[in-house]
């Protein structure tokens, strides 16, 4: 897969690809992520990317121009091109998945008050949020989608059915971890993941992740793809049964 990064400020993006998951799986040749400087496609001496808004109000509007360059040059055949914004569809896991499938992404940042609405309309397949809050750019959501994506391709996480045992992928959060020492600070490790019980230890685990799902997210478990015994497991939780009074 090849990602492309298009932003005002590169120093912000590079530092980050460069380095844990993301800069293995580069040097691996599993992905291709460039990033480029938008002030490349601005004409003259002082390669200006941003006017004042039509209409007047603070701020300043990414212009049309560099952008459209960029884009067009970075596109190539297959490539899909996403704005970073507040105003575009969230990514979600499911999402995430969607992109990794693709074989190039260009993701541009935004800056300032946005960009041109005609770059909108014109140039760009989707706008992606990554939460309802905003930030000074699109390089930190930048980051978030190519790493959300890049963990997905296969050989990033080294285990083939890594990806399928994060929280999110099967709608529900990720069951508690522990490792050692075996108490700390009074707090021992659940008998159950001692046991060398394979069985019980998977039980467990669903089961824990269904909880803390219903409790820390329960809004999740309207979409959620349960198994007939964890549909069990949520009606003893309206029942208000715990983990302890399900466990064998």
């Amino acid at each position: 897969m090849r990602i492309d990064v298009l932003t005002l400020f590169p120093g912000i993006v590079r530092g980050p690809l460069a380095e844990s998951i993301l800069g293995r799986a580069q040097a691996r040749g599993l992905v291709d992520i460039r990033v480029h400087n938008l002030r490349d496609w601005a004409p003259g001496r002082h390669h200006v990317t941003d006017e004042p808004p039509f209409g007047g109000g603070g701020g300043m509007i990414l212009k049309p121009e560099p952008l459209a360059a960029a884009i067009e040059d970075l596109r190539g055949a297959a490539g899909r091109v996403i704005l970073l914004d507040p105003a575009g569809r969230r990514l979600t896991q499911e999402v995430a998945r969607e992109l990794a499938r693709r074989p190039h992404l260009v993701l541009v940042c935004g800056r300032y008050e946005g960009v041109d609405e005609r770059v909108s309309e014109q140039l760009v397949d989707e706008e992606l949020s990554i939460g309802d809050y905003v930030l000074t750019g699109g390089e930190p959501a930048a980051l978030v989608v190519a790493d959300a994506v890049t963990r997905l391709l296969p050989g990033v996480l080294g285990a083939e059915d890594a990806p399928a045992r994060d929280s999110f992928a099967r709608g529900l959060l990720e069951h508690p971890q522990y490792t050692r020492p075996d108490v700390f600070r009074g707090a021992s490790v659940p008998d159950v993941l001692r046991s060398g019980d394979h069985g019980r230890i998977a039980r467990w685990r669903a089961l824990m992740s269904l909880w803390r799902t219903w409790q820390r997210r329960p809004d999740l478990l309207e979409t959620a793809d349960l198994t007939p015994e964890e549909q069990k497991w949520t009606d003893a939780f309206r029942q208000g049964r715990t983990p302890a009074d399900l466990l064998d």
